[in-house]
């Protein structure tokens, strides 16, 4: 997705098939996942002994990420959310002048808090292989657990994008929703049935491709790395419900940005 082409960006059709790739990226990273034991000492506060930091080892080696990342661009680019925003450093490369594509507070949209705990109560015991720790694999758990939380993140955030996009194409019906602070009003604005079951579809079918030897796929014997099940469960259970949430955060703000002779518009109405 070209970001410094707004117009492209925000296409919805565009913006679908940005969402149909990240499905893949999260498929084929749960799968990774999955190879490792559930790990729970990763994810306990303070259970290995860190200089300065509070905080279990996962927030410690993601934190790493973050400021390493942050250098190099990555947090400029309008579809990435830091999930220590307060924390990451300013960039060694040149700044990018990216066009303003979201609205000026979209920053403040980020429920990454409720990815990490939704991602390490309900995410990690439901795909790891086997319960407990395996001491020799705690790091490559945790980082695959990174970039499981990235991928994530990207795909929720990008809720945004979809509610800029929704907002632009209809401004008469967001805005008086808005005025209205109807938010069971703007949640069923941007929810689609037919498109929410259809994700599920494609994620059980990926999930079953992606997660088998295809030297077995003919066998007697089959067993996927991760059911497939589980993963349209949690896209159904977490990850559609918080972009879900993320757009109607968004739009619930919309008028910050407004042209308050184009809401008066509307106001009286």
């Amino acid at each position: 997705m070209d970001f410094m082409k707004p117009e492209t960006v925000l296409d919805l059709n565009n913006i679908r098939e940005a969402l149909i790739r990240m499905e893949d990226t999260i498929v084929f990273d749960l799968i990774e996942r999955s190879q490792f034991f559930s790990s729970p000492s990763v994810y306990l506060k303070n259970k290995f002994n860190i200089e300065n930091f509070q905080g279990n080892f996962l927030e410690w080696a993601l934190l790493q990420m973050e400021k390493v990342h942050s250098q190099i661009r990555r947090y400029e680019a309008p579809d990435e959310t830091p999930f220590f925003p307060n924390q990451i450093l300013n960039p060694i490369l040149p700044p990018i002048e990216y066009p303003q594509i979201l609205a000026s507070y979209s920053n403040e949209i980020n429920v990454n808090d409720e990815i990490m705990k939704f991602y390490v109560e309900e995410i990690v015991p439901k795909v790891s292989c086997k319960e407990g720790d395996q001491l020799e694999n705690l790091g490559s758990a945790s980082t695959c657990d990174i970039e499981c939380l990235q991928a994530i993140s990207r795909r929720i955030h990008f809720g945004k994008f979809v509610a800029e996009s929704k907002y632009i194409n209809d401004k008469p019906t967001y805005i008086k929703l808005i005025l209205n602070k109807d938010t069971e009003g703007i949640e069923k604005s941007i929810t689609n049935s037919a498109v929410e079951a259809k994700i599920l579809e494609r994620l059980v079918e990926k999930a079953q491709s992606y997660g088998i030897d295809p030297s077995l796929r003919f066998g007697t014997n089959i067993q996927s790395k991760v059911k497939p099940e589980i993963i349209a469960k949690l896209y159904k259970q977490f990850i559609i419900p918080l972009t879900k949430k993320v757009e109607v955060d968004y739009l619930l703000r919309r008028l910050e940005d407004e042209d308050e002779e184009i809401i008066n518009r509307y106001r009286s109405e």
